[in-house]
C-alpha cells in the first residue's frame, strides 16, 4: 500500500447560499483546493462527489457531479457519487484514499456540498422529518425511556423535532451514566461558539457565555438553540495524491495515517465502551501507529453538544464520563490540553450535511499547516476527525474516523 497525502483544501463559508446553486458551491470550493494543491485539473484521475439530499430538495437526481465538474476540466475520470448521511464526504475521501493507496489512480478530488436553506420553511424541514428517520429516532425514546434523567418540572414540554427528541435523550442518558450536567453540555457549546470567532467560514460567529447558552430557547431538555447545529449551505473540496508525486505541485503536504470507518451495531444504550466509535477510533490509532495522547487536535461530530461530549470521551481523549467537566475545566478549549472543534464545531461553523466531514478536514489541515490564525493550536502535529453519518439503533449509523500528520 502507497502513502496517501492531502495537497489541497478548499471550502466555501458555510451559512445562507441563496443565491447559489449546487454547482456553483460545489466549483467554488473545488477551485479553491485545485488552487491551492497546485495540480491542474486534467490531471485528476478520480473525482467523488459527495451529498446528501440534492435529489430530494432540488430535483437533481441524475450525475450532479459531472454536472458540476465537467465545466473545471475534470473529464475521463473514475467517478463516484456517495451518500452517507452526514458522514458523506468522510466516506467518499476515505473511499479516494483507499484508491489512491491501492495504486488505482494517482490523484484524486473529493467534494461535498448541501443546500438546505429555502424560501420554502415546508420544504427546508421536510429535509429533516424522513419516515425511516422518525422511526428509528421514536424507536430510541422508547428503548432508553426508563433510562434518562428527569427533565425538571415545568421544562417538560414536548419538541416537534422528533430528531431532537432523541439527541436530547442522549444528553439525559449520559447524564444519568455518568452525572453530566447542563452546565457541562452549555460549556462545551460556549467554548466552539467562542472559536469560530476565528474562523472566517463559521456560519456564526458570536462568542457566547455558558450563561448565554443555558438561558437561550430551549429546543428539546437539556438542549438550547445554540448546542445545536444550524440548517447550513456550503461545500469543501480536498486533493489527495501519493507521497512520492506530491513534490511535483505547490501544495503543502499532510500526511494521511489513518482513514477507518464503520457502521454501528446492536448494543444497550448505555454500552458506552461498545460504541461504534471507540471501535473504528481504536484501529485508527493502530493503523496510524499511534495513541489518543499523541494527538495535538481533533475535530469531531456534534450535530448537538452532546455528540461532542460522546465523540470526545470514544476517541478516549477524556476517560469516559469526564469530557463535560473537562470541557467546563477548559482542557478541550483552545490552549487547553486537547483543543476541540476548533473550527467551532458542527453547533458554530454550521452543518451542510454532504460538505460537513470534509470542513472538518479543511480545519485540521489549516491546523497542521499553521494557518489557523487567532484559533491556532500551537506546535500541532497530529491530528484526528470524526464524523457520523446517520442514526440507527441506539447509535450513529456508521463512524469515520481520519488522522493526520504534518510533514
Amino acid at each position: 500500500m502507497r502513502d496517501a497525502v492531502i495537497l489541497g483544501v478548499g471550502m466555501t463559508p458555510f451559512g445562507r447560499h441563496l443565491d447559489k446553486s449546487h454547482e456553483q458551491l460545489t466549483q467554488a470550493a473545488v477551485r479553491l483546493a485545485l488552487a491551492d494543491s497546485g495540480v491542474p485539473p486534467d490531471q485528476i484521475q478520480m473525482a467523488v462527489y459527495a451529498n446528501v439530499i440534492q435529489g430530494f430538495f432540488a430535483g437533481e437526481m441524475s450525475i450532479p457531479g459531472e454536472y458540476a465538474l465537467r465545466p473545471l476540466g475534470i473529464s475521463g475520470v473514475r467517478g463516484f457519487r456517495v451518500e452517507a448521511a452526514c458522514a458523506s464526504s468522510t466516506v467518499g475521501f476515505h473511499l479516494a484514499v483507499d484508491h489512491v493507496r491501492a495504486g488505482l489512480c494517482d490523484i484524486a478530488l473529493i467534494v461535498g456540498v448541501e443546500k438546505l436553506y429555502s424560501d420554502d420553511r415546508a420544504k427546508k424541514f421536510a429535509v429533516f422529518q424522513q419516515p425511516r428517520d422518525l422511526v428509528e429516532a421514536r424507536a430510541y425514546l422508547a428503548r432508553t425511556a426508563d433510562l434518562l434523567a428527569p427533565v425538571p418540572p415545568g421544562l417538560e414540554r414536548e419538541s416537534p423535532n422528533v430528531l431532537m427528541e432523541a439527541y436530547a435523550a442522549q444528553a439525559r442518558l449520559h447524564m444519568a451514566t455518568y452525572g453530566t450536567t447542563q452546565r457541562q453540555i452549555a460549556a462545551v457549546a460556549a467554548k466552539d461558539h467562542s472559536a469560530s470567532q476565528f474562523n472566517p467560514l463559521s456560519q456564526y460567529r458570536d462568542a457566547i457565555s455558558i450563561d448565554e447558552v443555558l438561558a437561550a430557547p430551549q429546543v428539546a431538555w437539556p438542549l438550547t438553540n445554540p448546542m445545536c447545529a444550524p440548517i447550513s449551505d456550503g461545500a469543501a473540496a480536498a486533493i489527495i495524491c501519493t507521497a512520492d508525486i506530491a513534490s511535483r505541485f505547490t501544495g503543502r503536504a499532510v500526511r494521511i495515517l489513518a482513514a477507518e470507518q464503520q457502521t454501528g451495531s446492536n448494543r444497550a444504550p448505555h454500552d458506552y465502551a461498545h460504541h461504534v466509535t471507540r471501535i473504528v477510533g481504536d484501529r485508527a490509532y493502530e493503523r496510524a501507529g499511534i495513541g489518543p495522547a499523541d494527538i495535538d487536535v481533533a475535530e469531531v461530530h456534534d450535530a448537538s453538544s452532546i455528540g461532542e461530549i460522546i465523540q470526545t470521551e470514544a476517541l478516549r481523549l477524556c476517560p469516559p464520563g469526564e469530557a463535560g467537566a473537562a470541557a467546563e475545566r477548559g482542557e478541550t478549549a483552545l490552549g487547553g490540553r486537547i483543543p476541540v472543534n476548533t473550527s467551532g464545531g458542527l453547533v458554530s461553523k454550521g452543518h451542510p450535511l454532504g460538505a460537513t466531514g470534509l470542513g472538518q478536514i479543511h480545519e485540521l489541515v489549516t491546523q497542521l499547516r499553521g494557518g489557523a490564525d487567532g484559533r491556532q493550536v500551537e506546535g500541532a502535529r497530529i491530528a484526528i476527525a470524526e464524523n457520523s453519518g446517520g442514526f440507527y439503533g441506539v447509535e450513529d449509523g456508521m463512524s469515520a474516523v481520519t488522522i493526520l500528520a504534518r510533514l
